[in-house]
């Protein structure tokens, strides 16, 4: 279940001057996982139509591979990125977990029809996930009959890092890409500053707080994306593995590092994690912005420098 459907609004204005300059600033959306992609480049036209025909190759490669369904097990990227899946799920304590398909679908998150499980439900599709209950054998992923994997929760990160890199490569120094609040910045912004990045308020409409970074991902999960409400509870599509319940205790977590793939699946960690800050000890690049279900904003990774304004 592709989780990120709302976008961190973007707070600049595009105010450079480029007169007598061939590069100037360049915008585009694109569609990625049913997510507008937002794509603001500071180069010349002709590279400016080049780097969009390069992410729109690189997203529809990642959609194929990775989209639910998918069943693709054997390509390097998909090992890839399953290593990594792997050693964040252990790191993490299992709060990540890309096994939870089963949980997504008895949900109804898969069709929109929406509805709280039965125990009997619940047990018969924990048994069904685990990332203990995956191998690796001669370069392809091999699960258990009745299991599918859930790439919702690093994909989309996974995408931006090789859109933006190799943008990056190819010589483009200012950038900004934007999949519905999984993103990627580098360089400066249109006013020669950092990038201002803002954090959707989970309850109200506006922000509440803004990031200022560059050469940096960023990435939200939030119990507002994708929700229902029944007798006054809010069932959200953020999964406890253990359990099988939607996570409890917060509203949502902005994680911000080097690796946009890395925030994705930190942002659901955390946001599952008891204990987020034990998580974020083993990634002393990253921190976290984290409101509570009381709506209570607190910063986590000292070791990071996010500079934020509420």
């Amino acid at each position: 279940m592709w989780k990120k459907i709302f976008s961190l609004p973007l707070l600049f204005c595009f105010s450079v001057s480029c007169i007598g300059v061939k590069e100037k600033w360049h915008e585009a959306t694109l569609l990625f996982f049913d997510t507008v992609c937002e794509i603001n480049l500071f180069c010349t036209p002709p590279d400016f139509d080049s780097s969009k025909q390069e992410i729109k190759k690189i997203f529809e490669n990642i959609e194929r591979r990775f989209s639910p369904g998918a069943g693709l097990y054997s390509s390097e990227q998909e090992v890839y990125l399953y290593r990594k899946a792997l050693a964040i799920h252990r790191d993490s304590d299992g709060c990540f977990d890309i096994t939870v398909a089963p949980l997504s679908r008895i949900w109804g998150f898969r069709n929109h029809s929406h509805r709280v499980p039965s125990p009997d439900e619940l047990e018969k599709a924990l048994e069904k996930v685990g990332m203990d209950k995956v191998t690796t054998q001669s370069g392809k992923i091999v699960l258990m009959p009745g299991m599918e994997l859930d790439w919702g929760g690093i994909a989309k990160g996974f995408g931006i890092d090789l859109a933006s890199q190799a943008l990056i490569q190819n010589g483009v120094r200012n950038g900004f890409i934007n999949a519905g609040g999984d993103l990627y910045c580098w360089g400066k912004n249109p006013e020669q500053g950092s990038w201002r990045i803002g954090i959707k308020h989970p309850r109200l409409k506006g922000i509440s707080a803004v990031l200022f970074i560059s050469d940096t991902g960023a990435a939200t999960t939030g119990d507002y994306q994708r929700f229902f409400i029944l007798e006054d509870v809010r069932y959200h599509h953020v999964f406890d593995p253990k359990s099988g319940y939607p996570s409890r205790g917060k509203q949502s977590v902005t994680v911000v590092g080097p690796e946009t793939l890395v925030c994705d699946a930190l942002s659901t960690a955390l946001f599952v994690a008891e204990d987020p800050e034990k998580i974020l000890e083993k990634y002393p690049q990253y921190g976290a912005v984290v409101i509570d279900s009381g709506g209570n904003l607190s910063l986590l990774g000292k070791k990071y420098p996010i500079r934020l304004e509420k």
